[in-house]
């Protein structure tokens, strides 16, 4: 690319970000070299693209200071109740990008930083993703913390900031190697300590019992220090806060290492309390119960809940004399949402906060307890459900142990009233596991302690009440909800793909990035070829830059007129990545086959990160690897078809992928996909969808009509009789040669014939245990993808689809689903929060 073409792109893409204010942009100006130099200590002969990263953050940080100080002030003045969203997880992404369009400063800082001869591309890449989550989890929780702000809603977000986000993942010789995700290496300019509100936080010792009460003693302590960092909504005055929580050693020594000259040991015992804060765990869906976990989940909850009991406090009128009547009102001020059960020690903690330091009675804390807090389940799998050994929490928190059993013992006196004589419900509802060792099930812990229980899809939420909690809503019928997940098309519309989103403004106004539902008025284009060719040439604009980071990443070219076919989400067993390898495999041998054949051109890409202690997870990465390199290196094959993995996916990484796909892959065995995030984005941005009647897989075809998706495979209900018929995957292959073809070539090294045995496990596991029904679903998915492949030849009927899975994304926006969970669940209303005129 020449230098007049790339000034061309820089101009045009300030263009469709609107003409900035002539002031402002001297304002920017004026700013950013101020914070050049008096806050990097720089000037430009010396500055680096990172010094020049943190001048521009820390302008952008002068305009969200005012807006986040008069927030907190307009929600204490207004005494209004607040919600808390405690998650372990916040898959926060890079900041600049989001904070400049909330702020309509892009266009501004964009001109400033041209006319300063610096490219802006280029200093957003020097930020690092804040990758404090493994996956939908926590981009859900981002995601929920931008449509809170820009609705207006009190809100708080509390977490953890771990020192080490999810790892950052390296392929070497086709194998996958975790390397440490370092991100607060060089500091991070939108976070603000708050030592002021430091907290202690109590492990281990044991309770002993005076009068009527019960104290824990000989407690160790870690000091919890919290990082505020302002959340702006999107053209709105409001800039809530995320709190995350970094654990400190308690400032004294061990005296007794001084007393024998050991230095160095006391200094490495001070580490030890702050490892809780070190290192995300990197297990999605998979439950791992390792005592470092239950220690930062505890940790997060016990400093969250003190500081929300002293906000509590702060914004009484008066202080009555009697304990009861000072929280008697507590959940009319206060909603606590637990992001999973990850925080769901909550529920013991503020029991034992209430009962055993505030004085209440037994029957008021649990009043309050059950009206403050509220439960999002985002899985059925059992493998993923937390379930804590009795003898770890007694350990570790002793007297949390005992408050567990009490509330599970009143539990099961309810449930005896219910279902008197029923000895099986017992056992079945009981928190506390009796069978092998000791477990307490913290889903159960969570459903019995909230007033509010809620699955993330209409699909997930039935399974919840038909399955894994069905004796419970027998027993609570009332708690139950659906609160279908949605994304921040703020982020995934608006910053990654401004070309797309110029084109629907100039069609449609600039309201619909609070308003979604607008998106419905694209339809009336439809038929509009002129229209539809603007958007097909936006489309092949994002594969083009999608291909140039392939190029630049990997060194493979790529054909940009060939399908985008792409499938990135966390490498798991029942995301069923193996089901599309599978597909790669038959097109590779059908093009083998018959090289001069008419074939649809694909480049198949894959991503996503597999937990380090999940080796079958890891196998299908490295057999993908070892795939790509035959199929990519095989002339026959040509451009015909190429696969890439996308390596380290990412948050800002799928800013790139979003806006490039053709062809979004959603294959998850029906019935274990709770919803799905990545679904909606690829949605949004016009990739049209091939998946099966999972998560909210069905919502979305429900909203485009099920001529604009391309559906396959067992419905749940097919699924169930399978398994009660006795599956048995040789039937399936005795009648399909080509899977037979691929899993044999698998098994026998074709595709890595320096080490020919290394997948032979891998294809006969798949045969003899196949868990997720990938050979049961093989066939239909194949003809599904034919379908696919005879569409995508007539590029004015694709394109006429892609525009109506536009149209039809309005539902699965955040801010819906927001504006339920706040109605419906927290009850809860906006606060307009007014600036002081200048002259103040």
């Amino acid at each position: 690319m020449t230098s007049e073409e790339s000034d061309f792109l820089r101009r045009k893409q300030i263009s469709l970000r609107g003409l900035p204010e002539i002031d402002s942009v001297k304002e920017v100006i004026n700013n950013f070299n101020r914070h050049l130099h008096y806050t990097c200590a720089k000037d430009r002969n010396v500055a680096t693209n990172k010094d020049f990263y943190f001048a521009l953050a820390n302008t952008i940080m002068d305009k969200l200071v005012g807006k986040w100080i008069r927030t907190q002030q307009s929600y204490h003045k207004q005494n209004v109740k607040r919600v808390y969203y405690l998650s372990l997880e916040f898959m926060m992404g890079r900041t600049l990008s989001n904070t400049m369009i909330n702020l309509m400063l892009e266009g501004a800082c964009d001109e400033a930083l041209y006319q300063l001869g610096l490219d802006i591309e280029e200093l957003e890449s020097e930020e690092p993703d804040a990758g404090l989550g493994n996956g939908g989890l926590g981009r859900l929780a981002a995601c929920f913390l931008d449509s809170l702000a820009t609705l207006g809603y009190p809100a708080y977000g509390y977490g953890i900031r771990y020192e080490h986000g999810l790892f950052n993942q390296a392929i070497i010789n086709c194998n996958q190697i975790e390397k440490p995700d370092s991100w607060l290496t060089y500091g991070n300019p939108w976070e603000k300590a708050r030592p002021e509100y430091t907290i202690p936080v109590k492990f281990y010792g044991h309770t002993r019992k005076i009068g009527d009460r019960v104290e824990w003693v000989d407690y160790k302590t870690v000091i919890a220090m919290p990082y505020d960092t302002p959340i702006p909504g999107y053209k709105t005055n409001t800039v809530n806060t995320v709190r995350l929580w970094s654990a400190k050693s308690p400032k004294d020594f061990d005296l007794s290492y001084f007393n024998h000259g050991n230095y160095i040991e006391a200094v490495l015992d001070r580490n030890i309390a702050e490892n809780i804060s070190r290192v995300l765990y990197p297990n999605d869906n998979f439950f791992e119960g390792k005592e470092l976990r239950l220690k930062q989940e505890y940790f997060m909850v016990a400093a969250t809940l003190v500081d929300i009991i002293r906000r509590f406090k702060v914004n009484k009128t008066s202080v009555p004399d009697c304990k009861e009547e000072l929280y008697s009102d507590f959940p009319e001020k206060v909603a606590i949402q637990l992001n999973d059960t990850h925080p769901s020690l909550a529920v013991p903690e503020l029991m034992r906060i209430l009962v055993d330091e505030e004085g209440l009675s037994w029957d008021l804390a649990w009043k309050v307890c059950k009206g403050t807090f509220a439960y999002t389940n985002h899985t059925i799998l059992p493998e993923a459900l937390e379930r804590w050994p009795v003898s770890m929490i007694e350990h570790v928190l002793p007297r949390h142990l005992e408050i567990i059993y009490l509330i599970n013992h009143f539990h099961l006196e309810e449930v005896r009233a219910k279902f008197p004589g029923d000895d099986e419900k017992i056992r079945n509802m009981s928190i506390i596991e009796e069978s092998g060792e000791k477990r307490i099930n913290m889903a159960y812990l969570s459903v019995v302690s909230c007033h509010a229980v809620n699955g993330v899809a209409a699909i997930h939420s039935g399974l919840l009440v038909t399955s894994l909690f069905k004796d419970f809503y027998e027993l609570y019928p009332g708690k139950f909800q659906n609160k279908t997940n949605g994304i921040t098309p703020r982020r995934w519309l608006v910053l990654c793909n401004p070309s797309l989103s110029h084109l629907i403004t100039e069609k449609i106004g600039d309201e619909w990035p609070t308003q979604l539902h607008q998106l419905q008025n694209l339809k009336e284009f439809v038929s509009d070829k002129t229209f539809l060719q603007q958007v097909f040439k936006t489309k092949q604009e994002n594969k083009r830059r999608l291909a140039q980071y392939v190029a630049d990443t990997y060194g493979i070219t790529l054909n940009v007129g060939s399908m985008f076919d792409i499938q990135v989400k966390r490498i798991h067993e029942y995301k069923r990545q193996t089901l599309n390898l599978l597909h790669v495999i038959t097109l590779y041998n059908r093009i083998k086959s018959n090289p001069n054949g008419e074939f649809v051109p694909r480049t198949v890409f894959f991503g996503g990160k597999a937990a380090p202690g999940y080796q079958t997870a890891k196998e299908t990465v490295s057999l993908i690897c070892h795939v790509a390199n035959v199929i990519n290196n095989d002339p026959i094959i040509g451009d015909k078809l190429k696969v890439v993995f996308l390596t380290n996916y990412r948050c800002s990484l799928a800013e790139i992928i979003m806006p490039a796909a053709d062809l979004s892959e959603q294959i998850s065995l029906a019935g274990t996909e709770a919803s799905g995030t990545g679904n909606m984005k690829f949605m949004l941005n016009g990739a049209l969808t091939i998946g099966t009647l999972d998560g909210a897989n069905v919502e979305m075809a429900e909203e485009m009509g099920m001529d604009n998706i391309f559906i396959f495979g067992m419905k749940v209900e097919d699924v169930s009789q399978l398994w009660a018929d006795g599956y048995d995957t040789r039937r399936y292959l005795a009648r399909l040669p080509e899977l037979q073809l691929a899993l044999n070539q698998i098994r026998a090294g074709v595709f890595n014939p320096a080490e020919p045995h290394k997948f032979s496990d891998f294809s006969d596991n798949l045969i003899a245990n196949d868990r997720f029904c990938v050979i049961a679903d093989y066939e239909d998915y194949i003809k599904c993808q034919e379908g696919v492949s005879e569409l995508y030849m007539d590029w004015i009927k694709w394109t006429e689809k892609c525009l109506l899975n536009i149209a039809s994304a309005g539902k699965f926006s955040s801010d819906r689903t927001i504006k339920e969970y706040a109605d419906e669940i927290w009850d809860i209303q906006p606060v307009q929060v007014d600036l002081n005129p200048p002259k103040e």
